[in-house]
Formats: C-alpha cells, sequence, structure tokens
C-alpha cells in the first residue's frame, strides 16, 4: 500500500483525509510542519498533501523545501488549503505543487488525481525491462547550484533509454546531463534528463536518467 503524507495543523481535516483514503493509502499525518521534513525522509511517501496556512511554518516555504531537497523533489505534492484565488494556485505551481484542492475537499477529484498521478509514476518505473549492469560512464552538466561538474561512474542497472547510477553532485529536478561511454575510450552518447532522486542520508546519491536523445551508441540497442 503506497504511503500519504498529510501536513495540516487543523486535527479534524487530518482525521477526514484518513476516514476517506486509508481504505487505498497508507497514510501518516502530522499537524506540525517542522516534523514534515523528517517524516517525509524517514517514510518516503508516494505522495504528500499540504496545507498552506500553518504556524510557524508555512506551507509555502515548505513546499519549497520539499521541491528543493534531492531527497523529496520527486514527490507529488497535492496542496490542500482553505485559501482561493488563481494568484495563489500560481504560486503552489510556480514551487512545484501537482495539484491544488480547495477546502472543502472533493474528495472524488483527489482521489481521481491522486491515482493518476500515482499510477503514471508506476507505470513509467515499469516500462522498460533493466537489467543489472556495471558500465563505466562520465556524467557532465550543471548541479543544483548551477556549478558545472564532471563526473566518472558507474551505472547499477540500465534499460533502452534509460540508467541508474550514483553521483556525488546535487542535481535539480530534471538536470540535463550529457553522457559518454567509458568503455574502451571515451564515446558520446547523449543527452540524458534525471528523472528520478534516489539520494538519501548517504553522502552518495543515485538517480536514475532518461535519454532525451542518443547522438552515440549505448549498451543496449
Amino acid at each position: 500500500m503506497q504511503k500519504i503524507l498529510v501536513v495540516d495543523d487543523e486535527a479534524a481535516v487530518r482525521r477526514l483525509i484518513r476516514l476517506n483514503l486509508s481504505d487505498t493509502y497508507e497514510i501518516i499525518d502530522t499537524g506540525d510542519p517542522e516534523q514534515a521534513l523528517a517524516l517525509a525522509m524517514q517514510n518516503k511517501p508516494a505522495a504528500i498533501l499540504l496545507d498552506l496556512r500553518m504556524p510557524r511554518f508555512s506551507g509555502f516555504e515548505l513546499c519549497r523545501t520539499f521541491a528543493s531537497m534531492t531527497f523529496t523533489q520527486l514527490i507529488p505534492i497535492f496542496v490542500v488549503s482553505g485559501e482561493a484565488g488563481s494568484t495563489t494556485k500560481a504560486l503552489c505551481k510556480d514551487l512545484g505543487a501537482t495539484a491544488y484542492f480547495e477546502k472543502p475537499i472533493d474528495f472524488d477529484g483527489l482521489r481521481s488525481s491522486l491515482a493518476k498521478v500515482l499510477g503514471a509514476r508506476r507505470e513509467e518505473r515499469r516500462s522498460e525491462v533493466r537489467v543489472g549492469l556495471r558500465v563505466p560512464i562520465k556524467l557532465t552538466g550543471s548541479d543544483a547550484n548551477g556549478k558545472r561538474f564532471e563526473e566518472e561512474t558507474v551505472t547499477e542497472n540500465v534499460a533502452l533509454s534509460s540508467f541508474l547510477c550514483g553521483c556525488s553532485a546535487v542535481l535539480a529536478k530534471d538536470s540535463i546531463v550529457q553522457v559518454f561511454l567509458k568503455s574502451g575510450g571515451e564515446q558520446p552518447v547523449g543527452k540524458a534528463r534525471m528523472v528520478r532522486s534516489e539520494a538519501n542520508e548517504r553522502a552518495y546519491p543515485r538517480y536514475a536518467f532518461r535519454f532525451l536523445e542518443k547522438t552515440g551508441a549505448w549498451v543496449l540497442q
């Protein structure tokens, strides 16, 4: 059962969400926004339901934090708020939120949106056969701070159009890298986009990349 993290300072709202979604998802909730980041890192939720107006640490700040951290930046954020207005919705979208639901919550719409987004993420992960293969490669690009990096690493698995590898650079969501094969010299393969982070508290995170274009040969054809 996939986990959903609910962050809302109103206990009644958290109970209502649990009542309506716990048949499909494992609900983890907190009324303390300062605890939310730790819960996200501990539980690796499939999605986060986030209120905007909370004491000490607003949902806007928390949304920005989730979207900027490697470990949480790929988790879909569904804002659930009593605030209406196109400006607020646009700001949440700019901060990285996947969807916006006003209170009182339309649970049919929320269920549908969760199923669509999380189902698509599952299908993306299962769309290709992956082979556990250690292939020496080089990555070049810019890290989350805009600093250029160049790193030689080794894949942990590969597919026809994607691969998983470690990389010490901290990468932002959708970062683009140039990929080179290092076996028997150095041959350019093409451009790839970072589609998933598997970083944790280790100093050497792992990233999944999907090719945007290939200008050279890859290990699987």
